[in-house]
């Protein structure tokens, strides 16, 4: 199945644009962030939080929690986190300016909903092991998500943890892998080859599905499909990197800026709309 001609071919539903125009709308006063990232996963992030639902807010530590490993791409998580009431509107209008709680990766402890604190790669997914461990210990059912980027693969701590969470059978371990195909120095086939990633996860003793990242209704289905049996899971979700606006799809140069100006902004959201 050719998963990113599928991706392609996805149309934005009226959710997914709110959340990308949410998204052009916080840089536009700091004038930076990471945008491509973001747009990736914007539909993975949608519906993990449809799936945890208010237990996200909870205070036990026991409880179904996010994770996103891939902490550049924290805009699609703040617009999320403010749908779902975790702060009100003006703290996504100040991302990454002067004492805004919205740092231009997450920060526990400063953003309301943020589990772990991420932005150097390969730290997420140690944390989530730990998480699901814990819960398994104290015999709790609930479920640890954590998403990757593709890129965040180049990072040894990642296939450290893969080979934890199997021996110890962490079957309520989602890993969510962002499999967009580009990293910030480009092609992932050239930067650093990631295939065959199936049978690379298999062979660690992880039970993997594939999943068209930009199709909600697919990613319940398939989220839905994992069962414990023993086997830690993992989808690798097809993306197209900034998915929604041509112009910045699978553009490395659309990876980071530092300065975007408003008129840019105002070009994305009438291409985002047209």
């Amino acid at each position: 199945m050719n998963y990113i001609k599928l991706a392609r071919k996805i149309h934005l539903d009226e959710s997914s644009i709110i959340r990308r125009d949410l998204i052009l709308n916080s840089i536009k006063k700091s004038g930076r962030g990471h945008l491509t990232p973001a747009f990736s996963i914007v539909e993975i992030i949608q519906v993990v939080y449809e799936i945890i639902g208010n237990d996200a807010k909870s205070h036990n530590i026991l409880k179904d929690k996010f994770i996103l490993s891939k902490g550049h791409g924290c805009l699609a998580l703040y617009v999320e986190l403010f749908l779902n009431g975790y702060f009100e509107k003006n703290h996504l209008d100040d991302f990454c300016t002067f004492g805004s709680m919205l740092g231009g990766h997450p920060e526990c402890g400063e953003t309301p909903g943020i589990e772990f604190s991420t932005g150097s790669l390969g730290h997420g997914l140690p944390y989530a092991v730990g998480a699901a461990m814990a819960n398994k210990i104290n015999l709790s059912n609930k479920k640890i998500f954590v998403l990757l980027g593709d890129g965040e693969l180049n990072e040894g701590s990642n296939w450290e943890s893969f080979l934890h969470a199997s021996k110890h059978k962490l079957d309520n371990l989602i890993i969510i892998i962002d499999y967009n195909k580009f990293q910030a120095g480009g092609l992932i086939s050239e930067v650093l080859p990631l295939e065959p990633i199936i049978s690379k996860l298999a062979s660690f003793g992880i039970e993997v599905q594939q999943v068209n990242g930009h199709n909600k209704l697919e990613m319940r289905k398939k989220l839905n499909r994992f069962k414990p049996n023993g086997y830690p899971k993992a989808l690798l979700a097809h993306t197209i990197k900034g998915k929604g606006i041509d112009i910045i799809e699978n553009n490395p140069s659309w990876h980071h800026k530092s300065k975007i100006e408003t008129y840019e902004i105002d070009e994305l959201v009438g291409k985002l709309h047209s």
